[in-house]
């Protein structure tokens, strides 16, 4: 005896995909340095709405360099977003295939201060920290 399944058509049924995961997390301390740096901006008569850019270049003596901008212009075509504990990051398509993975966080040490990005993609580094190899 043999036994058939019978599927039911799914006409009109629409399956919508998740949207992808953003690939960037930034901690609560870089948030709250952005917050800051967006108020001191603001106040001496920037634009209203800036943006936390985060870019991946070609350069240093390892072969890439991110950088960190506060940026007003967003593309839909060439940029994704986050909302992100109360600031928004703006990272470019290409960008994204290196920081897949990566964490903004801002340090206050008595050797440094500043932004750091911490890259699980990144296989090496330069001496001084400011470029990686993939």
């Amino acid at each position: 005896m043999s036994t058939s399944v019978l599927e039911q058509p799914t006409i009109g049924i629409r399956t919508v995909e998740a949207p992808p995961e953003f690939p960037v997390t930034v901690t609560e301390r870089a948030a709250s340095e952005v917050k800051r740096i967006v108020a001191d901006q603001q106040a001496s008569g920037a634009a209203d709405t800036l943006f936390l850019r985060i870019s991946v270049r070609g350069g240093g003596c390892s072969g890439f360099q991110n950088k960190l901008d506060l940026d007003t212009v967003f593309n839909a075509k060439t940029d994704v977003s986050s909302e992100q504990l109360g600031i928004t990051v703006v990272v470019d398509k290409k960008s994204l295939l290196y920081l897949n993975g990566a964490t903004v966080d801002f340090h206050e040490d008595i050797n440094a201060r500043g932004f750091r990005i911490t890259n699980p993609q990144a296989k090496g580094s330069c001496g001084c920290g400011s470029s990686y190899s993939m």
